[in-house]
């Protein structure tokens, strides 16, 4: 996956935020923050459920339902992917654990 790819997914989604909420489960989605936020908990449970177990399939199969749903956060905040790249690639500046104790969070793996 590449950020073609992911701009073309993202184009895509914002003909489809434009269409009848009839024809099109991202209008309705979009038109119904309370359900988006609900399913993108739903799709994160399910990813780490088949984390956990180890479920190869069902990771691929979630993290599909997990991107989709996040792009179409995006698309109905008008939050552009080069935004998400681009903070992606100021954090690639520093470790993660760098980045987390500039922010005051704690190390995870003192937990």
């Amino acid at each position: 996956m590449n950020s073609e790819f992911i701009e073309e997914l993202y184009n895509t989604l914002k003909e489809r935020k434009k269409s009848s909420r009839s024809k099109s489960y991202t209008a309705i989605l979009i038109n119904n923050p309370e359900l988006l936020a609900k399913k993108i908990g739903e799709e994160s449970s399910e990813l780490i459920i088949d984390f956990i177990k180890k479920n190869k399939k069902g990771i691929v199969n979630e993290s599909a339902d997990l991107i989709y749903h996040l792009l179409v956060v995006w698309v109905s905040i008008g939050i552009d992917p080069k935004e998400i790249q681009y903070e992606l690639s100021k954090r690639k500046k520093e470790s993660g654990l760098e980045e987390k104790e500039s922010r005051g969070i704690k190390n995870e793996k003192n937990i």
